[in-house]
């Protein structure tokens, strides 16, 4: 009795490491830092006020990850000085920044200074919160979520309102230092 043939293709033997690859690392601190420098990301500065100030940072964790509901998520290190607030705030003001605005981009990644002090010009929205005059475009949003992910904390806000004031260039940080998208 005879078995028909299958129509599959031939067996192949898998080299262990395709070529040109280079050896897997474990991914310690050094790794992670030099695997993320190489990953550009856009820049944007979140404000808050939970009642005693306004507090803002800079952050490239920015993440759309919802449509309906519109949400999105950052992440914000348990050890930074705007974390008490964003930890009680009921909303933020996440404030684009446009490729020249590396400067606004660098005071809010300054520890120890007043951020909002000159020569940074801020108002207050209808609602309350920050927003800083020169960002070309923010959204406003109300924190649903918190959660402690090692030494971070992922935030997950609901899009409220979004004011867009020009358009504009994003400014984007990549290997250490403030970018420019280059369009290919």
């Amino acid at each position: 009795m005879s078995v028909p043939a299958l129509n599959r293709p031939a067996l192949a033997v898998v080299p262990d490491r395709p070529r040109n690859f280079s050896v897997e690392r474990v991914v310690d601190a050094d790794v992670y830092k030099s695997v993320f420098r190489r990953h550009a990301a856009g820049v944007v500065v979140i404000t808050a006020d939970a009642g005693h100030g306004p507090v803002g940072f800079t952050a490239t964790s920015l993440v759309s990850i919802s449509l309906l509901p519109p949400l999105v998520s950052f992440a914000i290190a348990t050890s930074a000085s705007s974390w008490p607030a964003v930890s009680t705030a009921s909303s933020v003001v996440i404030n684009f920044l446009s490729a020249d605005q590396h400067a606004i981009a660098g005071r809010f990644a300054t520890s120890g200074i007043d951020r909002f002090a000159e020569p940074t010009r801020w108002s207050r929205l209808a609602t309350g919160e920050p927003a800083l005059d020169d960002a070309p475009s923010f959204l406003r949003a109300q924190i649903a979520h918190r959660f402690a992910v090692g030494d971070h904390y992922l935030v997950v806000a609901r899009l409220a309102t979004h004011t867009e004031r020009r358009e504009h260039e994003p400014l984007l940080y990549h290997d250490g230092r403030y970018a420019k998208a280059h369009h290919v």
